[in-house]
């Protein structure tokens, strides 16, 4: 079953956070994850959820998502996105 790990980040230091976006995309696809959005054009249809970005990345699995959120492949990443932004992160299995 697949699983999705969604994201919603604020960026406060854009120029850093895009050493992330180089890193992270080869951290990604060695654990089967590809991003289906993001960043793209939010368009809030109900409530007051606001985010400023957005990233849902697609793995086979649940438990795939997470061996890569704690890899060590994906932690220099993790680093810096971390120190240039604020993230709430989840992953939902699909169906």
């Amino acid at each position: 079953m697949p699983a999705y790990l969604i994201s919603q980040i604020e960026v406060h230091d854009p120029q850093g956070y895009e050493e992330y976006r180089k890193l992270v995309g080869a951290s990604l696809a060695k654990y089967g994850g590809k991003f289906v959005a993001r960043g793209g054009k939010i368009d809030v249809l109900e409530g007051n959820w606001s985010p400023k970005r957005v990233v849902i990345c697609e793995f086979e699995s649940l438990a795939r998502a997470r061996e890569w959120y704690d890899s060590p492949e994906y932690r220099p990443a993790m680093d810096i996105r971390k120190k240039t932004s604020d993230a709430k992160i989840i992953v939902v299995d699909g169906l």
